[in-house]
């Protein structure tokens, strides 16, 4: 039986991720509106390779010029008229740098008769950058390294880096003034906040120096002088000449993954599309939830399937290697041991959680078994963070290779047995 429901779980999580691919989104999009006679294509972001095959797809013949800044290894090949660049993701890299300023030399003279089309996927924080003077790439490298490790989330992070940047916090649009801004994005961010996908490149800040005052003594951060002094200066609250859609979310990827289900024969329940705490606790909690419909009908009676979207956090503590959806998969399975006919999958929508090759982790009741089989204790490999080998050696992770979208993670709890036939 368990064997039925991990694969159900694949077939859900795999119709989860189609639901939210760049190519039908932006091209349904850009198919309802007339394209400008000359028009400036940047697309940063994991997605940002596909996002723009499909907008010259669509918009072929009227782009001119344009930039691709993608995800080591997400790239897939030249696109006409376009120069393509991979870079550093979660910490930005010098290709980050790259990127950017050859987006800013495209943009910068133009005029008020030209137009860019800004397509913005996750990812793109890192990925995107330009340094204020007397800001080093180890500097933004070494907060970026304290943000991702202290627990913050992503409205926090970001909230920081747009004030150590040139293009972050609606910058990059004052840049490409007086020109027209089309953005479309991906969301990747709880709440879909346009001002933190991606840090808010193009789209007015909604956060203030008092803010990022509070988040850097929440978190202890250490900064150098000169740091501290740019978080002090305020972003643009304004801006005239961006109009901004999102094409694509979390929620919409969670809706078809509870119609996945249903087709496979679960009674789908969605608990959140905003799930934002600690990794660990999110799987312990599922882990309850998947005990008490088990033993007492509730709150749905088997075979159900329980539904969340979001991004948990991980407060780095140990040295081990993994991400937040493999976290969230192994404090489940400690959690889950020895329960039958229950599996818990959680996955990120690029296919990629954290600095590892994963999108997450497939766990079930045996897996606790599994690991102490082969010598694991998964309780201490949980508490240094070593999500990834553990996973590995239970057979328990799930790898997709990157997917092309990335709108923040799914997390699938199935209970109960699955329809008899298909």
């Amino acid at each position: 039986m368990t064997a039925i429901l991990r694969e159900d779980a694949r077939f859900i999580l795999d119709r989860a991720i189609e639901a939210v691919l760049p190519e039908p989104a932006v091209r349904n999009f850009l198919r309802s509106r007339t394209p400008p006679p000359r028009v400036t294509l940047i697309a940063i972001g994991k997605a940002a390779w596909r996002m723009a095959q499909a907008a010259l797809a669509e918009w072929g013949d009227a782009i001119v010029q344009g930039v691709v800044v993608t995800k080591y290894g997400h790239s897939q090949g030249e696109l006409p008229g376009l120069e393509i660049y991979e870079a550093g993701h979660p910490l930005p890299d010098a290709n980050s740098l790259l990127g950017a300023q050859r987006a800013l030399t495209l943009v910068d003279p133009l005029g008020t008769d030209d137009f860019v089309l800004f397509l913005v996927s996750g990812g793109g924080s890192a990925l995107f950058e330009a340094l204020p003077e007397g800001v080093t790439l180890d500097d933004l490298q070494a907060v970026n390294e304290q943000l991702l490790r202290s627990g913050a989330n992503i409205v926090e992070v970001n909230a920081v880096r747009k004030r150590l940047s040139l293009v972050k916090g609606g910058r990059f649009a004052q840049r490409a003034a007086p020109a027209r801004v089309l953005t479309l994005a991906l969301s990747d961010v709880l709440g879909d906040r346009l001002d933190t996908i991606a840090s808010g490149p193009a789209y007015p800040d909604a956060t203030t120096a008092e803010t990022v005052r509070a988040i850097v003594e929440k978190y202890r951060l250490s900064l150098s002088p000169i740091l501290r002094q740019l978080l002090e200066q305020e972003t643009p609250k304004t801006l005239d000449n961006v109009e901004t859609h999102i094409i694509g979310s979390v929620r919409v990827a969670v809706e078809a993954a509870a119609r996945a289900a249903q087709e496979r024969g679960y009674t789908p329940l969605t608990l959140t599309t905003t799930l934002d705490c600690e990794a660990r606790e999110a799987g312990r909690f599922l882990a309850a939830i998947a005990r008490t419909a088990r033993n007492e009908q509730k709150p749905l009676p088997p075979p159900c399937a329980i539904l969340c979207g979001g991004e948990t956090v991980v407060t780095v503590t140990g040295s081990g290697k993994g991400g937040r959806n493999q976290e969230l998969a192994l404090a489940a399975a400690i959690a889950l041991a020895g329960l039958p006919d229950v599996v818990l999958a959680s996955v990120g929508t690029d296919g990629t959680d954290g600095p590892t090759d994963a999108a997450g982790g497939l766990v079930d009741g045996d897996t606790v078994a599994r690991l102490t089989a082969r010598g694991i204790n998964p309780g201490q490999a949980l508490a240094d963070n070593n999500a990834y080998p553990a996973l590995q050696a239970s057979g328990d992770l799930i790898i997709t290779g990157p997917t092309g979208t990335n709108v923040n993670d799914v997390t699938l709890l199935l209970v109960g047995a699955a329809r008899s036939a298909r």
